[in-house]
């Protein structure tokens, strides 16, 4: 559904900590993700999940992934409303997301599901 958030990731210098602090806290489990960065993911729901990650070291906030039908359509209308979007980028055989901000600054990013999401290239 449109709007609806999808996933979050939870910025942790130290993944050990966060993964125990927010799993003590609510229960959930985590399953490392293979990727350049650590990247620790939990199943909120169904439809919902989150991660720990060391992406974004130093920085603070969650980061929410909102559904669209069209990322293309999604980052186009980010730009017309005043906010900023950049290129969407595949997840291999699970969709496509794009990191946005608002015309405040805040960043998110939109989240369309594509089981034939291709591998980036480059």
């Amino acid at each position: 559904m449109a709007g609806q958030i999808v996933h979050f990731e939870i910025p942790a210098d130290d993944t050990e900590k966060g993964r125990e602090f927010w799993g003590s806290l609510f229960g959930w489990q985590f399953e490392a993700y293979p990727g350049p960065s650590e990247y620790y993911m939990t199943r909120i729901s169904d439809e919902t999940g989150g991660a720990i990650t060391n992406m974004q070291t130093g920085k603070r906030g969650t980061r929410a992934y909102f559904d669209v039908d069209d990322i293309n359509a999604g980052a186009a209308r980010v730009h017309e409303l005043g906010g900023e979007a950049d290129d969407p980028m595949p997840v291999p055989s699970m969709g496509w997301f794009v990191t946005c901000k608002d015309p405040h600054g805040n960043e998110f990013c939109l989240w369309q599901n594509d089981p034939s999401a291709p591998a980036p290239t480059g």
